[in-house]
């Protein structure tokens, strides 16, 4: 970066792993400049305030950001409380953003719209490695801005690109003359958004904890609503795998959530449709009629897209990415990802050099980093960026050093779209495979240990 080092790091995105990502690169004397689209840090955070995380503090905090905050007199949470999504914002990611020296780096309500090289498009490669990247960001209001920058960190996550209900990767037959009746991945369905379930007849779609959270919220809300009805459809012949590890899950929230929603299934409280993988849907005047592809029908009044996220590659059309075909996720980390064929233990620790692509200096981070993959951890995305931060400091011993501390997971396999430690996580089959929850070192044993906030 020797040629272009009066030039900022542009770092997309100000969750979690953005922001942390800024806290190392200004241990390191690099100057970050931080988009986020949102109004204020951690907005897409703000969508699931009222979810609770499955793992306490101390797996959800950043070194760098901690060190950052403590030079100014912030106390820590209490380590061992799981905190709501709207406490990681409050109590830990706004008055990061509040600091100055991330307060002067930061621009909300700016969305980028394109990261390329400097006068030559991803067909350009003479001194394309010394040549400046230009991040395109368009301002709340309209206005369009290019800056100029040494190095990018996307870290922009996938919350905003859902799944579609439809199979095959693609939406359902009818999808998008519904949109109105199908709601957030995550609703408030016993706060802000109560009025849009309550009484209603709602179809939640998807076999992760996402799912299980709504579903469990939605029978909190038909306590006090008898009217309301909870249709669940998965594609899958089972629901073992998502009521999870149980007892066996080192984090026992997630253990409990799936343990919850089973005892509400035989019950009866929720309808679960098994093997209802979704054709087509239709509006059915104020109501839509759900068709799976063996010609069974549900009709709902709204239906919640339980189905997971993928990265939004758009912005990034003119750079020179080393994709894995599968997941989508960079091309040496997709083979240690792959949800068809991870399962029981952790994903190695992973730092710069694994997510390096072709076009020097530009990194994918955090959940994005997975590209279509459900097991990401913010511990990981937390190791990520300091290693990243390193990489481009020149430090490559420090770098190549990757060290991680996790919890077991306690559970086998996962489901693709969510993250595993959060609200909206993949649910994992009990099978025996297993070994009993303990924390798990991996790496070194200074390593960090930090949790993943939800969705991205």
């Amino acid at each position: 970066m020797d040629s272009m080092k009066n030039l900022p790091v542009a770092v997309i995105g100000a969750g979690p792993v953005g922001l942390a990502a800024a806290a190392h690169l200004l241990e390191r004397g690099l100057e970050p400049l931080i988009f986020e689209a949102g109004p204020s840090a951690g907005a897409a955070i703000g969508h699931w305030r009222h979810i609770r995380l499955f793992s306490p503090w101390r797996f959800n905090l950043d070194a760098a950001a901690v060190r950052l905050l403590e030079a100014s007199g912030w106390e820590s949470p209490r380590p061992t409380a799981l905190p709501y999504g709207g406490e990681l914002i409050d109590q830990y990611l706004a008055p990061l953003a509040a600091l100055p020296a991330i307060a002067s780096r930061l621009h909300t309500g700016a969305r980028v719209l394109a990261v390329t090289r400097q006068g030559g498009d991803k067909t350009h490669s003479r001194d394309r490695d010394t040549t400046p990247f230009v991040v395109r960001v368009e301002r709340d209001g309209g206005d369009i801005r290019d800056y100029p920058a040494a190095g990018v960190i996307d870290a922009s996550g996938t919350w905003a690109t859902r799944n579609p209900l439809g199979t095959s990767g693609l939406p359902a037959v009818g999808e998008a003359a519904v949109a109105s009746r199908i709601s957030s991945p995550l609703p408030d369905v016993t706060g802000r958004d109560r009025g849009s379930f309550a009484g209603r007849r709602v179809l939640v779609v998807g076999a992760g904890h996402s799912a299980a959270n709504t579903l469990i919220n939605l029978a909190g809300l038909a306590k006090d609503d008898p009217h309301t009805r909870i249709l669940w459809a998965i594609r899958g012949a089972s629901a073992a795998k998502v009521y999870g590890g149980g007892d066996l899950d080192g984090l026992p929230a997630r253990g409990q959530l799936g343990a919850r929603l089973r005892r509400l299934v035989e019950a009866g409280t929720i309808e679960l449709h098994t093997g209802f993988g979704i054709a087509s849907l239709t509006p059915t005047g104020d109501a839509v009629t759900a068709a799976s592809l063996d010609g069974r029908t549900l009709e709902a009044d709204v239906v919640v897209p339980c189905t997971g996220f993928r990265p939004d590659l758009n912005i990034l059309r003119e750079l020179r990415l080393n994709l894995d075909p599968a997941v989508e996720a960079p091309v040496q980390l997709g083979p240690l990802i792959d949800p068809e064929f991870h399962s029981c233990g952790t994903v190695p620790p992973h730092g710069a050099a694994l997510l390096a692509h072709p076009d020097k200096d530009f990194y994918i981070v955090g959940m994005k980093s997975y590209g279509r993959a459900p097991t990401f951890l913010l511990a990981t995305g937390y190791e990520q960026v300091r290693s990243v931060a390193a990489a481009l400091a020149g430090d490559r011993e420090a770098a190549d050093t990757v060290q991680l501390e996790l919890p077991e997971t306690g559970v086998c396999s996962s489901d693709a779209g969510t993250s595993c430690d959060t609200p909206t996580a993949a649910a994992a089959s009990g099978s025996s495979c297993c070994a009993a929850p303990e924390p798990v070192l991996i790496g070194f044993p200074t390593g960090l240990s930090h949790g993943r906030a939800a969705e991205d």
